[in-house]
């Protein structure tokens, strides 16, 4: 069984950074590819960044420049650096594994594996 913990979320002004971090269980994470997710209220759960096994990464447009992804394979742990956060970017934020590592689809049905999630809120 896979199981993936977020957490770094909290409350922050608009202008500042937060870090979260999703750590995974189980012997194969440097084979997956892994994403972030965020979801509002009222709204679809949508594709923010991902990493393959290999380092390549995916952002989603609306984070390019203020978003970066990373992963720690002897951690078993991904992160997602936020930085400039804006009020719109408050939303609970997912983070998915895929067993298929090289590949970054931003369709979350793509996704294997999901955490519990983990608030974001950014005050204006």
């Amino acid at each position: 069984q896979v199981q993936l913990v977020e957490s770094g979320g909290g409350l922050v002004q608009a202008g500042g950074s937060l870090r979260l971090s999703c750590v995974v269980s189980g012997r194969t994470f440097s084979s997956y590819a892994m994403g972030w997710f965020r979801q509002a209220p009222g709204k679809e759960r949508e594709f923010v960044a991902a990493i393959s096994w290999s380092g390549g990464r995916n952002y989603a447009d609306f984070v390019k420049d203020r978003f970066t992804i990373s992963r720690d394979n002897a951690k078993n742990t991904v992160f997602l650096q936020m930085n400039s956060l804006k009020p719109e970017d408050t939303a609970v934020y997912y983070c998915a594994a895929r067993r298929q590592g090289g590949t970054l689809p931003v369709d979350r049905l793509e996704y294997n594996y999901w955490g519990q999630g983990t608030q974001v809120t950014v005050s204006s």
